[in-house]
């Protein structure tokens, strides 16, 4: 989170090109993570009840969509580099209804684990990113990533409420063979939305000469490497457990989650959106990231002592995503402002691998910890990642 103190800078409009690019991109986006998100509130509720399940295989069920996105999101983001952003995201977006349509079929859960590696298999987010990043200049680029962000949002709160429901009506059988239909209109929009050749001679570099590990180890970026990674790996905790303790401490049906999820994300965007203002008007952004990555880790630990407890479990969830919010958009902007150009898509591999990798390795541990310990001591697991995040921003004083 290496940004730059500046002043607030005058407010500078899209062009028509940069209105179209980013409205079809979030198209993208939105049904992708649409996809994605609806069995976020399920899956881990749907895995446990399986035959021979166990909290081990819910939490490799619940991180092997991560893992396969992890392998790839290096290689994807550096074909884009070489070879274009539309043809990549292509091939993502095929593997992706790949597997929802083996997740529909399947009635086992090695089957979901096996239809999750392959959804995840189509590592597509840096090249999506790295277009946006393409055809749009600096000045208006933190808001393109924040309409990004806002159709994520949408997605998120979307899934979050119509998950648990859709659940109840058409079972996770039917929820992938949606996630096969979002896969399609993602296709229709890239295809149909996007000239085949939108990428400019300037913003792609034939050769892509730097290596992987050079671009990974460049010192302007590793702070939003360890970011990302500690986010996401936090969040896989977060919706391991958090559903467990709405069904079996709260005794809340989970075709009633929705609720709980609509309530927490509307208000949260209060808090949000507050960061946002902040950091605005900053003229360093390093203290806004500290607050916003402490609060994100004292709701963990404070989820690990009321998790029993409705209206303290909503309030500290709220804060959690509050900060959240906040933070998911702040990175991938900041790393797209410095990531050299010609390895941009390079770099936004190296954080969506890292992302991915952070999502399974949570589950997987957040698996290993609720098998042993039982869910609610997922957060102290969660709540230790934050703190490391939390003080390494504090003690570097030229990173945020």
């Amino acid at each position: 989170m290496t940004i730059s103190d500046q002043a607030p800078r005058e407010v500078v409009k899209f062009t028509d090109a940069e209105r179209s690019i980013v409205s079809v991109l979030a198209g993208i986006y939105t049904t992708r993570m649409l996809g994605f998100f609806l069995l976020l509130p399920v899956l881990s509720l749907y895995a446990s009840q399986l035959p021979n399940s166990s909290p081990r295989l819910v939490g490799i069920a619940m991180g092997m969509y991560a893992l396969t996105q992890a392998v790839l999101q290096i290689p994807f983001g550096r074909w884009s580099d070489r070879y274009g952003r539309k043809p990549i995201i292509t091939i993502g977006l095929m593997l992706f209804f790949l597997g929802s349509v083996i997740g529909a079929l399947t009635h086992t859960l090695i089957g979901v684990i096996i239809a999750r590696a392959v959804q995840g298999l189509g590592a597509m987010s840096a090249a999506v990113t790295a277009l946006l990043a393409d055809h749009t200049r600096d000045v208006v680029r933190t808001r393109a990533m924040a309409f990004i962000g806002i159709s994520i949002g949408a997605s998120f709160i979307i899934s979050l409420i119509a998950g648990p429901s859709l659940d109840v009506i058409i079972g996770v059988a039917g929820i992938f063979w949606l996630m096969a239909v979002m896969a399609l209109v993602g296709l229709a929009l890239l295809q149909f939305g996007i000239p085949p050749h939108i990428i400019s001679d300037d913003s792609r570099s034939t050769s892509s000469s730097t290596s992987l590990l050079r671009v990974a180890l460049l010192p302007q970026l590793r702070s939003y490497f360890m970011g990302v990674f500690a986010l996401h790996f936090i969040l896989s905790n977060t919706f391991l457990a958090v559903p467990q303790i709405l069904v079996h401490a709260l005794n809340i049906p989970k075709d009633h989650h929705w609720r709980v999820y609509l309530g927490v994300f509307m208000v949260s965007l209060l808090g949000t959106y507050g960061f946002i203002r902040k950091i605005e008007h900053a003229r360093s952004s390093r203290n806004v990231i500290i607050l916003a990555v402490s609060l994100a880790t004292i709701a963990q630990a404070l989820l690990a002592i009321f998790n029993s407890q409705l209206w303290p479990l909503l309030v500290i969830f709220t804060v959690f995503f509050a900060a959240f919010n906040f933070l998911e958009s702040s990175l991938p902007t900041g790393l797209s402002r410095t990531a050299p150009l010609s390895d941009r898509g390079a770099a936004m591999g190296v954080f969506a691998t890292l992302q991915s990798l952070a999502a399974f390795i949570g589950a997987l541990l957040g698996g290993q910890i609720a098998t042993h310990f039982g869910y609610k001591n997922v957060f102290w697991l969660s709540a230790a990642m934050g703190l490391i995040w939390a003080l390494v921003v504090a003690t570097n004083s030229d990173e945020t």
